[in-house]
């Protein structure tokens, strides 16, 4: 959180691995909020057989103005997922076209296969 007890979230997506990086979407920033609400949908088109070497690799970070943005958390769906996140990414795999929606616990590491920018 900033100095002022909020942070201004905004959440990053890609679908890795992303060879040509065209699979980044980027959420709204949400600002001085401590419980964002970020309702938005992005969309992939891939095949499901290109599906299962895949990783949805979700983070969230705190925007700051004129400096480096704050990483707060970020969860990766994949088959070589646990818990929680592998139940999440077979559910997607098994109900292609439809939406499946679920809560994750942030993890406060930056996933290995991260790129900045």
């Amino acid at each position: 959180m900033d100095v002022n007890g909020f942070s201004d979230p905004y959440v990053k997506i890609y679908l890795k691995p992303d060879i040509e990086k065209k699979s980044k979407h980027k959420t709204t920033v949400i600002k001085k909020t401590l419980n964002p609400e970020f309702n938005e949908e992005f969309f992939y088109e891939i095949s499901l057989s290109e599906l299962t070497n895949k990783t949805l690799e979700v983070t969230v970070w705190d925007y700051d103005l004129g400096r480096s943005n704050d990483f707060i958390g970020g969860v990766c769906l994949s088959c070589h997922s646990q818990g929680d996140a592998l139940r999440h990414w077979m559910d997607c795999l098994k109900n292609q076209g439809r939406r499946v929606e679920r809560w994750h616990i942030l993890t406060n590491e930056l996933p290995q296969t991260l790129s900045h920018d």
